[in-house]
């Protein structure tokens, strides 16, 4: 039966969603229209990290269906049996991706995910914090003492340490990682707070001078604020994909895909990418828009500076343990 089928014979009762995602990842009408169409209704809300989002799935009773991981944690969840398989003879749009994410590496028939949307992390700063940061080691500037932000999210910035001396965002070795917990321990007396989308208000409020920060809180925060910059730092910098996967618990397979097929709409993606500054990973959305935000260059950087990005990836687990300890080292110092 359709999920609209099923709606019309639930004698008052409309069939239910259960979506958690990202912050500022919808247009305001995203799903009252999917609710409208389809008969539904979505209990929809959202997290700030991907840490946050596992913490509330990992048991598998969670109750959600639908959630939003990054590119490197959809290994691990398949591991941990916590995704379900996609169905593709529901999910007729996904034509309509990027050609790069018809067949992304870390999903290559898109068996559990299907993209949503990519970005990447850097640098955004106030007119007024000088000099000008255009590298992670800037960061470490005592000039900023007090006025400026990191994320609260371990593999960003470890990432940012780890680029700053010279090395992977996906480094594995010990000493490495023992070198970037240093550094990052050694910049916290300068840092005014981890934090992730909430930064945006502060930066254009100008509490904060400057902010380790993704691409997308960079364009949301500019359209407050045209004054405020994003640098693309020059040691190199973090690339990520946000997915949508359907988790194994969930029983309601049928409208969990419906869903999904209705995202890659590019009429509704495209509303998506106008309303939220996001970089979409759907191309026929991204034709639809207007040429200053289909080219932004914060959201859809040059080639040239595309060649700087590092995608993450997923770590074997005894090093992602060690990370893990080193984060509550970070945040206990």
């Amino acid at each position: 039966m359709s999920a609209a089928g099923a709606a019309g014979c639930s004698a008052g009762r409309r069939p239910r969603l259960n979506v958690y995602n990202w912050s500022n990842y919808v247009a305001p009408d995203t799903i009252a229209n999917f609710e409208r169409e389809f008969g539904v209704w979505v209990r929809y809300s959202v997290y700030e990290s991907n840490e946050e989002m596992l913490a509330k799935i990992m048991t598998g009773n969670s109750g959600w269906d639908v959630v939003f991981p990054s590119n490197y944690l959809i290994q691990p969840m398949r591991q941990n049996r916590l995704l379900a398989p996609l169905n593709h003879s529901r999910l007729s749009n996904l034509d309509h991706l990027e050609g790069r994410f018809r067949k992304p590496a870390w999903d290559p028939q898109l068996d559990w995910c299907v993209p949503y949307a990519w970005g990447a992390a850097g640098i955004l700063f106030r007119p007024e914090a000088t000099p000008a940061p255009t590298a992670w080691s800037d960061l470490w500037n005592p000039s900023f003492r007090g006025r400026e932000t990191m994320m609260d999210d371990p593999a960003e910035v470890l990432g940012a340490c780890l680029k700053k001396l010279g090395k992977s965002i996906n480094a594995t070795d010990p000493s490495e990682l023992a070198a970037a917990r240093r550094e990052a321990i050694a910049q916290k007396p300068l840092l005014r707070a981890y934090l992730n989308a909430e930064v945006r208000d502060q930066v254009v409020a100008g509490d904060v001078l400057v902010a380790q920060a993704w691409a997308t809180i960079a364009a949301q925060a500019s359209t407050a604020s045209p004054e405020l910059a994003f640098a693309f730092p020059e040691e190199g910098f973090s690339l990520y994909a946000d997915n949508v996967v359907i988790l194994r618990e969930s029983s309601r397979s049928e409208l969990a895909h419906a869903f999904i097929n209705y995202l890659l709409r590019p009429d509704v993606a495209a509303a998506v990418v106008a309303a939220t500054r996001t970089a979409t990973a759907n191309g026929s959305a991204r034709a639809l828009l207007p040429d200053a935000l289909r080219d932004d260059p914060v959201l859809y950087p040059a080639a040239a500076t595309l060649a700087r990005g590092e995608w993450f990836e997923p770590l074997p687990p005894a090093a992602q343990r060690l990370r893990d300890r080193i984060w509550t080292e970070i945040k206990s110092a």
